[in-house]
């Protein structure tokens, strides 16, 4: 049989019915190609939504862990309340701060076993050259005492982990001798100290302060005293009244001013009025400029309107005028005897509780550094510590 020879038109024309069924097919093919795209594009979809909505849950968990500080009591818990800071660095404003040191607990009875402490304010420019002396002095009565230093902002302190005044400087700002800024520094200190709930008592002292009697002598003498000392007396010369403005008035008038060493020793309840007052440090910002030397005259009238009952109108820490000028006497290694130190502690009258009493000074002002030496040697003899 012949083979049926192929026209020239039979290869690129097929029959009907192949062209038909190759029709079919090839959509066939098509539609499931794309329906299994579809499939897979659906699975990658929810997978990838799965995947990127648990990788934002763990960063978004992992930057809360590292954004906030971990909480080592519950919210509500007294110990959140009573515990003082663990640090006293923080980044309140002065009026932040004093808002918060200002809050005071309307029930009197503390729900707590609350042990009272004496807060030691230092204000100083920067070294603590006697701090040998204060550690003897403190050595043995933790939980007694507290210590804070306000000195100028760019004193870095360097003492070592073993001491009391490690890591106790406040955030402090310059202050100047007679300005209102004297003023702040000492709020500031006051308003620090405020923030621990067990501070009951607030002595300011210096840089060449010293202890004349051990802790616990001074200790038992704040607490049992029925008022803080501060003195706040009328003085009617140039120095005094000769320093009032009347426009302090209607505020303070003449007969209310008071002059008196800024070196206080009071209490919490005169402590939060001062970091509290609006009314009366406005006027004296104003007011009482050079001549007029705010640090002498703004806490001693404020707390004798406000609270004059409670004023032993007097100062606990000695200082030595004899000499003459503007600044009491500073004592070197030379001045340092064991009469001098006689003549410190002996031979004073005062009021103790509206008594007679011969112990009148528990701190004593200005030594040089060169005076730790010896003073360091007479203390245990004289001092008791």
């Amino acid at each position: 049989m012949q083979p049926r020879a192929l026209n020239v038109e039979e290869g690129k024309d097929l029959p009907a019915t192949t062209r038909t069924t190759q029709s079919r097919v090839l959509p066939l093919r098509i539609l499931q190609f794309f329906v299994l795209f579809l499939v897979l594009g659906i699975g990658f979809s929810v997978l990838s939504m799965y995947m990127i909505r648990y990788f934002s849950v763990q960063n978004v968990v992992t930057t809360a862990r590292s954004s906030f500080q971990p909480c080592l009591e519950e919210p509500n818990s007294l110990e959140r309340w009573i515990r003082p800071p663990s640090s006293l660095i923080h980044k309140m404003s002065d009026q932040e701060l004093f808002w918060r040191a200002s809050f005071v607990p309307r029930v009197k009875k503390y729900p707590f076993r609350r042990v009272p402490k004496i807060a030691f304010l230092f204000l100083t420019r920067g070294p603590l050259p006697l701090a040998p002396l204060w550690e003897r002095f403190l050595k043995g009565h933790a939980g007694l005492y507290s210590i804070y230093i306000h000195s100028l902002p760019s004193y870095d302190a360097k003492f070592p982990p073993t001491s009391v005044f490690y890591r106790r400087q406040i955030p402090s700002q310059v202050s100047e001798w007679g300005k209102m800024s004297m003023c702040d520094a000492e709020r500031r200190l006051l308003a620090n100290a405020l923030l621990d709930i067990s501070n009951e008592w607030f002595v300011l002292v210096s840089e060449s302060c010293i202890p004349l009697y051990n802790f616990s002598i001074i200790y038992n003498y704040i607490a049992r005293s029925r008022y803080s000392f501060i003195g706040a007396f009328d003085d009617p010369g140039p120095y005094g009244r000769g320093r009032y403005n009347e426009n302090m008035a209607p505020e303070v008038n003449i007969t209310q001013w008071r002059k008196g060493s800024q070196w206080f020793e009071i209490n919490r309840k005169l402590a939060i009025n001062i970091v509290g007052d609006v009314i009366f440090y406005p006027k004296f910002e104003e007011f009482c400029k050079p001549n007029c030397y705010v640090d002498e005259h703004y806490f001693p009238t404020m707390l004798t309107i406000q609270a004059a009952q409670l004023l032993a109108n007097r100062s606990i820490t000695w200082v030595d005028w004899s000499r003459g000028g503007a600044h009491p006497a500073t004592f070197g290694r030379a001045d340092i005897t064991e009469d001098f130190v006689k003549r410190i502690l002996e031979g004073h009258s005062c009021l103790y509780n509206n008594q007679p009493s011969s112990v009148c000074y528990l701190f004593a002002r200005k030594f040089a550094p060169s005076a730790l030496e010896p003073l360091f040697f007479l203390a245990p003899k004289y001092f008791g510590y």
